[in-house]
């Protein structure tokens, strides 16, 4: 077990320490308690980098052309847009 200090204000201290008088636990273990009941509700367990996947790519109802034209499309940059534009227009 790991022994560490923490500043309170004196408000909170001397309510937690009423507390700690009616439950009859050390303030050590209050604040273990609080501290695990917070960590149980906001810090969710971190999912493994190994773990993650790309997700599964979704048809967005796009008709006419396949996937992979749909990606070569997609990839084209403004430049190569519009130099293909000029050659369309001769």
């Amino acid at each position: 077990m790991i022994r560490t200090q923490i500043q309170l204000p004196d408000e909170v201290f001397a309510r937690a320490k009423k507390l700690c008088e009616a439950r009859e636990i050390s303030l050590a273990e209050l604040a273990r308690r609080g501290i695990e009941y917070i960590l149980s509700v906001y810090a969710p367990d971190p999912v493994p980098q190994d773990e993650w996947q790309l997700p599964k790519p979704r048809n967005l109802g796009w008709k006419g052309l396949s996937h992979e034209q749909i990606k070569a499309e997609a990839q084209i940059t403004t430049a190569e847009l519009g130099h293909s534009n000029k050659s369309r227009k001769r």
